[in-house]
């Protein structure tokens, strides 16, 4: 059995469980009892909490992406320079639906244990998103 690299695993979490909302992959890179702590202003414990927040999120924000724009490595942890963006179409951080493509920059910080995302820590500019949907 080939070892599962920490950037191998970011990529999936990224590429496949946000950008594509997979929730397979989600259960097959994340341990279950995952942490998951975002500047959104959500705490979610284990692999159901977590997807329910995606799903939340891919609900507010049509076609969500999330970019890296940068990585750096270690043996369990790594750090993400990202972009997120989406089409703001269902109420999000209490505004109204705008139909506008919101973006912002952000950083993420995994913990990585025994080839899975044991921890993830993400840190976005809200107060962008903010001005972009308040700029009617």
């Amino acid at each position: 059995m080939s070892k599962t690299l920490p950037k191998q695993l970011v990529e999936q979490f990224y590429y496949d469980v946000w950008n594509k909302a997979d929730e397979s992959t989600a259960h097959k890179i994340l341990t279950e009892d995952f942490i998951f702590r975002g500047s959104l202003g959500e705490e979610k414990v284990g692999i159901d909490g977590f997807v329910d927040y995606m799903r939340s999120i891919h609900k507010a924000l049509g076609d969500y992406k999330c970019i890296i724009e940068d990585l750096i490595i270690t043996e369990n942890r790594v750090a993400a320079q990202m972009v997120f963006k989406g089409i703001h179409q269902n109420s999000f951080l209490g505004y109204k639906p705008t139909q506008k493509l919101v973006q912002w920059n952000g950083a993420a910080f995994f913990t990585i244990q025994n080839q899975k995302i044991s921890e993830l820590w993400v840190l976005g500019d809200i107060d962008a998103i903010k001005t972009q949907l308040n700029n009617d």
